[in-house]
């Protein structure tokens, strides 16, 4: 029961490599080709993406517009009532 996770199986000629967290960049060239590469893909895709939504949403508010004034009462139905 001495063994740790890291050491539950044995791996025959699988090299692996990794780099140490300091010797990496956190954020390179982030505002020199982050930025725009989010604006270029957001222009290409926002043309795609926002038609079916704006439909969505305007079918959704013309159906709960119906709805409620599906809801209301007719008062020409409650007019000879005593």
């Amino acid at each position: 029961m001495g063994r740790h996770f890291g050491d539950l199986a044995k791996i025959r000629h699988v090299i692996t490599y990794s780099l140490s967290p300091f010797e990496q960049r956190a954020f390179p060239n982030y505002f020199s080709k982050g930025i725009p590469n989010v604006w270029r893909r957001f222009t290409s895709s926002v043309f795609k993406v926002a038609p079916p939504m704006i439909c969505m949403y305007l079918t959704y508010t013309w159906g709960n517009h119906v709805h409620s004034e599906g809801k209301r009462k007719v008062a020409s139905d409650y007019e000879n009532e005593e």
